[in-house]
């Protein structure tokens, strides 16, 4: 397809989107219609990332489930999809494991983007709570906080919101916690 052939904002099917995104090596989200890409992400988002994803790999792997980051799409519904930079399975073997793009995970994590915070702190929260995510974390470096969301009656509402010095736990994977000091050290030090 070349680019004089791609569509108008608007007018963007699911299979065009992911025929998109097979092909370039940006991260771009899909939402009725219309594509957006998001900013590369920094060294200190990325140790973030990495830090988390060892925790999260680290817990899940000798339970048989798996974690994994940006990008790799996730179907929220027709027309919907959204790139997390964590997404978690309890089960490796479950149906929602898709190699092309996930329909589904148990818990998601974003680090929240400083050129439109609002995508991953409200957008987003809305589109994970549509797809039926039962817990979302959002990583804020801009106040050094992690706040921890369940599903609750199709919305999320807050499990806790954890900074310096506490230790955020999963209210849905027994014994997974999360040292929030730790966690943006290695952002300062990555």
């Amino acid at each position: 397809m070349a680019c004089e052939a791609l569509p108008r904002q608007g007018d963007w099917t699911d299979e065009e989107y992911l025929w998109l995104t097979d092909r370039c090596r940006r991260l771009i989200e899909f939402t009725d219609g219309y594509v957006e890409e998001l900013p590369m992400p920094t060294s200190s988002h990325q140790a973030v990332l990495a830090f988390l994803y060892r925790l999260l790999h680290g817990y899940l792997e000798p339970r048989g489930g798996v974690a994994m980051f940006a990008a790799l799409r996730l179907r929220i519904r027709e027309g919907k999809f959204r790139e997390p930079d964590l997404l978690v399975l309890r089960d490796r073997e479950d149906e929602r494991y898709q190699d092309r793009y996930w329909l589904g995970a148990d818990l998601v994590a974003e680090v929240v983007s400083p050129d439109r915070p609002a995508r991953d702190l409200v957008e987003k929260r809305v589109d994970y709570a549509e797809a039926g995510i039962p817990e979302y974390w959002i990583v804020d470096p801009r106040d050094e906080t992690v706040t921890i969301l369940e599903l609750a009656d199709g919305a999320f509402v807050e499990h806790g919101v954890f900074t310096r010095g506490d230790v955020g736990a999963s209210p849905s994977f027994d014994g997974l916690s999360l040292d929030v000091g730790a966690l943006f050290d290695a952002a300062k030090n990555p």
